[in-house]
């Protein structure tokens, strides 16, 4: 794991299982009329969720890499393709190389690095994000709120202030999971699997009308069924949220048996992605380039993997030789073409990596990577203006927008405009679900001086918008949470 305190990832890892141990419900699927919204509506849910996620981010705990994040997202939506029911999901990933992956309240979904990188292939990762995404669409959290009195918002929220408040102290937070989890310990465990196998069926069956092989749950499973043997109490996060046992294994292959065989290609992207996802996640980038460096037979991604890990160390020499033979190989690929135009705009050869980010442009004209990067590259390049023009004139899809605002952000900065600066940093922080961050930054702009009557007009219509998102007794989370732990 990289640049986040391995306590407070345990303390992350408590909620995010705590989460977990509080689906309770039957096998059936929600029929019309069932009080899931007793517990949870979906505002509510999304706020929660929004409050949660926002803390990640807080913590430096996510991912937060275009090309990974285009990628899942990508992925994910092929998977929605196949689902039965509709759903909004926002999917990030997270800075650790351990094997996990989570649903929240509200849609959000996070994927470890880890379980990128453990994946043999696209379907096997497929599997993963299809089984949250059952989680997700059967609204398992609330309706685990509905069926027991511990699992309510304040719980949850507790668990959030919690690691706000008391991150230095594990007790803090030991109390406030304990809290939404001592009830009855057996009853939970029962209702997990429950949902765990409803999952698992509902998983596969969107697998496979989505077009991958949904052989993918089986050997995912069994590997790290197996590992979790092997390694005794070594077992990988994955499972102890999402246990494993023979009659569950049964059950999907049972499953995945009557289903027709099908031929599955895998996208070219894949195994970029998965070089890619180890390189950032690895504990310093020496680490991942002994490891590239000892692949055997050298691959294309795996000397992608090396020139990306060399670039994080700074060496630009090494990273440009390492990555030309990919290049002469794969000359069309969006991996390679992007970290061919970083490590030239890293070696201050500012016209040729910005000429090769616009070439690469020009091949993929929708790719959300490549116009966040090339966007980059033009404010390091000293072009901001040129920057806000690109990013203004193309159609960023969700995975790509708080990065997008982020940029425009530093572009007006970087010119001089900080009126429209702090705007672009309220859309940001509410890309992020930090709203009382968005309203702070909307408010500072409006106390400006010098402030047109029609820049006035913006931010208040701006921050009444975000205002009437919220519950009408919202406070700003630091002051709500605090209340409700100590």
């Amino acid at each position: 794991m990289t640049a986040f305190p391995r306590t407070l990832a345990a303390l992350l890892a408590l909620a995010a299982a705590a989460l977990h141990a509080q689906e309770q419900v039957n096998l059936d699927l929600p029929q019309i009329g069932e009080p899931a919204d007793n517990g949870l509506s979906p505002r509510e849910e999304r706020e929660l969720g929004a409050q949660i996620v926002s803390q990640f981010y807080a913590f430096n705990y996510v991912l937060e890499d275009p090309e990974i994040t285009h990628y899942v997202s990508t992925l994910m939506q092929r998977i929605i393709s196949g689902s039965e029911t509709a759903a909004v999901v926002t999917i990030f990933a997270v800075k650790d190389d351990r094997i996990n992956a989570f649903a929240l309240p509200g849609g959000y979904i996070g994927i470890n690095a880890g379980t990128l990188v453990a994946a043999d292939t696209e379907s096997e990762l497929a599997s993963v994000l299809s089984h949250e995404l059952a989680h997700v669409t059967q609204r398992h959290i609330a309706r685990s709120v509905n069926s027991s009195n511990v699992a309510t918002i304040a719980t949850w929220a507790a668990v959030i202030g919690a690691i706000i408040a008391g991150s230095a102290d594990p007790d803090v937070v030991l109390a406030a999971v304990s809290a939404g989890q001592a009830a009855n310990y057996q009853r939970q465990v029962n209702y997990t699997r429950s949902h765990e196998l409803e999952a698992d069926r509902l998983g596969i069956r969107t697998l496979a009308a989505a077009g991958f092989d949904p052989e993918g749950v089986a050997s995912f499973f069994s590997r790290l069924e197996q590992q979790s043997r092997l390694y005794g109490n070594g077992i990988p996060e994955f499972l102890r949220t999402h246990p494993v046992n023979t009659t569950r294994l049964s059950e999907a292959r049972a499953r995945i048996a009557g289903l027709p065989k099908r031929k599955v290609s895998e996208s070219a992207d894949f195994p970029f992605i998965r070089a890619r996802a180890r390189a950032l996640a690895a504990d310093a980038p020496g680490d991942a380039v002994e490891y590239f460096s000892s692949q055997r037979p050298r691959t294309a991604a795996s000397q992608y993997g090396l020139a990306l890990s060399y670039l994080r160390l700074g060496d630009f020499r090494r990273a440009e030789t390492a990555l030309a033979t990919v290049l002469a190989e794969q000359p069309r690929q969006l991996q390679t073409l992007l970290l061919g135009a970083k490590i030239q705009i890293g070696l201050n050869q500012f016209p040729q990596g910005l000429a090769q980010y616009k070439k690469t442009l020009e091949t993929y004209p929708r790719s959300a990577p490549a116009i966040l990067e090339y966007a980059q590259a033009l404010i390091d390049a000293g072009k901001p203006e040129d920057a806000r023009k690109l990013l203004q004139s193309r159609d960023l899809a969700v995975a790509g927008k708080a990065d997008a605002y982020r940029l425009l952000a530093q572009a007006a900065r970087e010119s001089n405009q900080m009126t429209e600066a702090q705007f672009q940093t309220a859309n940001f922080l509410v890309e992020r679900g930090d709203a009382g961050g968005a309203l702070n930054a909307l408010d500072t702009a409006l106390r400006s001086a010098s402030l047109s009557d029609a820049e006035r007009a913006r931010l208040k219509a701006r921050r009444d918008e975000i205002r009437g998102q919220l519950p009408k007794d919202w406070k700003p989370k630091r002051e709500k949470l605090s209340a409700q732990v100590r």
